[in-house]
C-alpha cells in the first residue's frame, strides 16, 4: 500500500509587505554598526538573490494555530471527508504561537491540539501531536503518516505546516526581509493504487557541525533587551551545506523510487531563497549528466517569501487548484517535494499524483 494527498487547503494571508516597505528600517551588522549602504541597494541586493519582491504577513489577531485551522478545513472539505475519521493530526512549526510584540512563544497545549479543538473533533482516538523539524517539518509529518498507515496504525492523517515568522524576526537585520507567514495542510490516505502516492523518501539529520547553522539570537541593536531572541542564520554556510547535500539526498530518492528523470515533471522545492534552489536543482540534474529544464522548479517566493514548513503544502496546493500562473499539476505526473532547514535537516520525498 501506497499513501496519497487526497484534500489540499492553504491560508495566504492578506498583508502584503513589499520591498519598499523596509525603506525607513535600520539595518545594522553583527557588531550593531550600520550597514555602508542605503536601504535601497539592500533591497535591490537582496531581490537579486532570493528573487522575492513581496511576502505576506498574518493580521495582529491571529496565530499560527489560527492559520493552520483554516488551512486545515480547506483541506479536509477537499478531501470530501468527516474530520471525525482523521487518526492523527501531524502539525510542523518551529516557534509555537507567538503574539505581537511578546517576548514568549506558546506552545501549551500544542498547536495540534488547538487546531483539533478548533475542528471540534470529539474522537479521542484522534491523537494530535506537534513536530519540531525545521523547514523541512511538512514533509517530514507526511512521510510519519505514510509510516502510521502502511504500519496498520491508522488510515487518514492531516498533515499541517504553519508558521508566523514575522513574529521572530529581528527588524535590524536585513536576513528579516526572507520570512513571511503561511499554511499549508494536506489530508493522507492509504491507496491500493500501488505506482500511485508516495513512491519513495529519504530523510538525514547533520547535526555533528551543522547543528547551529539556523539559531536564536539577540538583535543586532545592542540598545535592546538581548535576552529576547529572534530567529538567525548562517547564510554562506546553509548555501554552501544545502549545494553539497541536497542534490545527493534528491538523488537518492528518485534512485529508490525507480523513476526516471525524464519522467519527473516538478521539483516542488522548499522556497527559501531562489539562487539557492536554483543552484540546488541545477546540481541534482548535474549529478545525472543532464542540464536542468525549463519550468521544472515553480516558485512561489517572489510573492509569498519564505513561510518555513508552509512553503511546500501552499505551493503544491496553489499549483492543484491552477493559481500558479503558468504551472499546473496533473494526475500521473511525478513530482519531487525536497527541503532543507534547521537542525541541519534534509528530505525528499517522490510522489506520483
Amino acid at each position: 500500500m501506497n499513501i496519497k494527498i487526497t484534500g489540499s487547503g492553504s491560508y495566504i494571508p492578506n498583508r502584503i509587505v513589499t520591498n519598499k516597505d523596509f525603506a525607513n528600517h535600520q539595518f545594522l551588522d553583527e557588531t550593531g554598526s550600520p550597514l555602508s549602504y542605503s536601504n535601497e541597494v539592500i533591497a535591490d541586493k537582496f531581490r537579486l538573490i532570493t528573487g522575492i519582491d513581496e511576502r505576506r504577513y498574518v493580521e495582529d489577531d491571529l496565530l499560527t494555530s489560527d492559520i493552520a485551522f483554516f488551512a486545515a478545513e480547506r483541506a479536509i472539505e477537499d478531501a470530501g471527508i468527516d474530520a471525525e475519521t482523521l487518526d492523527y493530526i501531524i502539525f510542523a512549526h518551529n516557534f509555537g504561537n507567538v503574539r505581537p510584540d511578546a517576548i514568549q512563544a506558546d506552545m501549551v497545549p500544542s498547536l495540534a491540539a488547538r487546531v483539533k479543538h478548533s475542528l471540534r473533533i470529539k474522537n479521542p482516538s484522534c491523537v494530535a501531536y506537534d513536530i519540531l523539524f525545521g523547514c523541512p517539518g511538512w514533509v517530514e509529518g507526511v512521510i510519519q503518516a505514510q509510516a502510521y498507515i502502511k504500519s496498520g496504525m491508522a488510515k487518514r492523517c492531516l498533515v499541517i505546516g504553519a508558521e508566523t515568522l514575522s513574529r521572530v524576526v529581528d527588524i535590524h537585520d536585513r536576513d528579516s526581509m526572507i520570512y513571511s507567514d503561511g499554511a499549508g495542510a494536506s489530508v493522507i490516505e492509504g491507496t491500493p493504487d500501488g505506482d500511485r502516492g508516495v513512491l519513495a523518501h529519504v530523510t538525514a539529520s547533520y547535526t555533528f557541525e551543522e547543528a547551529n547553522f539556523l539559531y536564536f539570537g539577540g538583535s543586532y541593536n545592542t540598545e535592546l533587551d538581548q535576552n529576547i531572541r529572534y530567529i538567525k542564520m548562517y547564510g554562506r554556510k546553509i548555501y554552501e551545506f544545502a549545494l553539497n547535500h541536497v542534490p545527493q539526498a534528491m538523488k537518492e530518492c528518485l534512485e529508490k523510487s525507480g523513476v526516471a528523470i525524464g519522467d519527473l515533471k516538478k521539483i516542488l522545492i522548499h522556497q527559501a531563497n531562489e539562487k539557492m534552489d536554483e543552484a540546488i536543482v541545477q546540481r541534482f540534474y548535474k549529478l545525472h549528466g543532464l542540464a536542468m529544464p525549463e519550468r521544472v522548479m515553480p516558485m512561489s517566493i517572489h510573492k509569498l517569501g519564505n513561510s518555513s514548513v508552509a512553503t511546500i503544502p501552499t505551493l503544491y496546493d496553489l499549483m492543484l487548484k491552477g493559481q500558479l500562473p503558468d504551472q499546473e499539476l496533473n494526475k500521473g505526473d511525478v513530482v519531487m517535494f525536497a527541503s532543507v532547514g534547521a537542525g541541519m535537516n534534509i528530505n525528499a520525498i517522490v510522489y506520483k499524483i
